[in-house]
């Protein structure tokens, strides 16, 4: 299986470690990522929200490199870099004159043809749970796990193709598969609040509560995201919540991908679990003989 492959800005930098487990993961289920030469940035963060134009040709930049290389299908890490991506083709699809428009401010054809999958569901829909099943030698045995999805993978469900907006349980399987249990909670596709935690605190950081308070309801040890930005909330934040709404949440939260590298027999040092905010080195010493800590 062949993949062209776009990181995006975040795997680049704060989500570095998920960019490291991804490629880990991929190598060992015999999947080959070939990252975008020369990608950009997807303008994700603003550019949707200025300039309708430049938000289309970002993700369509990106995605007409793909194309010109012959890739069939690609591979995006990235919740928001998803979205842009999915609503970018969907809008060229939907109109010839914007696709020659399009074509024309990237000085390149984009033709909109490359199906456009998240991460998530190249692992959980492509690859298939059996093959997966075959790796793992470190099984997360009694491992209890919120899956979460966030909005950005799920919604709008015509562009996403989410197999369930409210309920999606790609995630959820592939915990399973590697030995750990999903537990059922409420809040697997409810909005983390992405950057409004910077210009509206008070709402952002109620949001990130939320999550951090229904998981921890449902007993579980830890949360699987698929998404950086959702990540980073979740992680580098619950020092914040806790000093604002006096609660006492340390909870770990990992990318999908490091749980699966951790079940496939890697340590933690190969993908970087030290870069996260909030330890997990007593959980693994708990779940795997601290093999991964």
């Amino acid at each position: 299986m062949k993949y062209a492959y776009y990181p995006g800005c975040s795997l680049d930098a704060t989500g570095i470690e998920y960019d490291i487990a991804n490629k880990l993961v991929a190598r060992t289920l015999g999947i080959e990522l070939v990252e975008i030469p020369d990608w950009n940035c997807c303008g994700a963060t603003s550019a949707h929200t200025t300039n309708h134009l430049l938000a289309l040709a970002l993700p369509a930049r990106n995605l007409a490199i793909a194309e010109a290389h012959g890739f069939e299908q690609v591979a995006v890490p990235c919740a928001a870099c998803f979205a842009r991506c999915k609503k970018t083709a969907a809008a060229v699809q939907a109109s010839p004159d914007l696709q020659v428009q399009i074509s024309e401010v990237i000085g390149m054809t984009y033709a909109a043809k490359s199906e456009i999958l998240s991460y998530l569901d190249v692992i959980g829909k492509k690859t298939g749970l059996d093959h997966i099943k075959k790796h793992v030698v470190q099984p997360l045995t009694g491992l209890k796990i919120a899956a979460y999805y966030g909005c950005l993978l799920v919604r709008p469900v015509d562009i996403t193709q989410s197999d369930d907006p409210e309920n999606p349980m790609v995630m959820d399987r592939l915990l399973q598969v590697i030995g750990a249990e999903p537990i059922a909670w409420d809040y697997k596709t409810e909005c983390c609040g992405a950057s409004q935690v910077v210009p509206v605190p008070q709402l952002g950081k109620k949001l990130i509560h939320d999550i951090l308070k229904n998981a921890a309801s449902y007993g579980a040890d830890a949360i699987a995201t698929a998404c950086p930005l959702c990540m980073l909330n979740l992680d580098m934040r619950q020092k914040q919540i806790n000093a604002m709404f006096g609660t006492q949440f340390h909870i770990p939260v990992f990318h999908f991908t490091e749980l699966m590298a951790l079940s496939f027999g890697y340590s933690a040092q190969d993908f970087g679990l030290a870069k996260h905010f909030e330890s997990a080195e007593s959980l693994l010493e708990r779940m795997i003989g601290g093999k991964g800590a």
